[in-house]
């Protein structure tokens, strides 16, 4: 990989990490957030998404969002756990995606492939390219004895 290549990942790291970790960290600093008024308001697979505003199922959906949110944007951060977070941080993408897609418009101003599409797609490219090996912990982690002892967990960090 060149100089410049590296660079260029880095930064994609850095810069998506800060965007997840913001969307979910205000998510959790705020009580008042829930993530009914968007599940409610579902176009696409509407008995699902409505069966996750039940009040025994919507806590933890918004425990899941938040946190997930958040932890994704520090492993892109500090560039640990990036293949991993990264592949779930994609499947919460689409989970996003799908309410909101009114068949073939997610938005009034996209055709098929909208913000979340992006990020989930950029999420998978981090994932393959494993973006924590570049200036992230990842390195350090994969050398730790127990990624020794365990090798599928050095393929999952990594």
């Amino acid at each position: 990989m060149t100089q410049f290549q590296k660079i260029s990942l880095f930064l994609l790291r850095i810069s998506t990490g800060w965007l997840m970790f913001y969307a979910g960290i205000t998510k959790v600093l705020n009580s008042e957030w829930s993530a009914a008024g968007y599940l409610k308001g579902a176009k696409t697979f509407v008995g699902f998404f409505q069966w996750l505003t039940n009040p025994g199922i919507l806590p933890i959906v918004n425990f899941v969002n938040e946190w997930g949110l958040t932890l994704l944007g520090i492993s892109l951060i500090v560039g640990i756990g990036v293949r991993l977070s990264s592949l779930l941080g994609a499947l919460l993408m689409l989970l996003y995606y799908f309410p909101i897609l009114d068949f073939p418009y997610p938005n009034p101003h996209s055709y098929l492939v909208d913000e979340h599409i992006i990020y989930a797609s950029v999420l998978l490219l981090l994932a393959s390219l494993r973006a924590g090996r570049v200036w992230g912990l990842e390195n350090r982690c994969s050398n730790l004895p127990i990624c020794s002892k365990f090798p599928r967990l050095r393929e999952w960090l990594g």
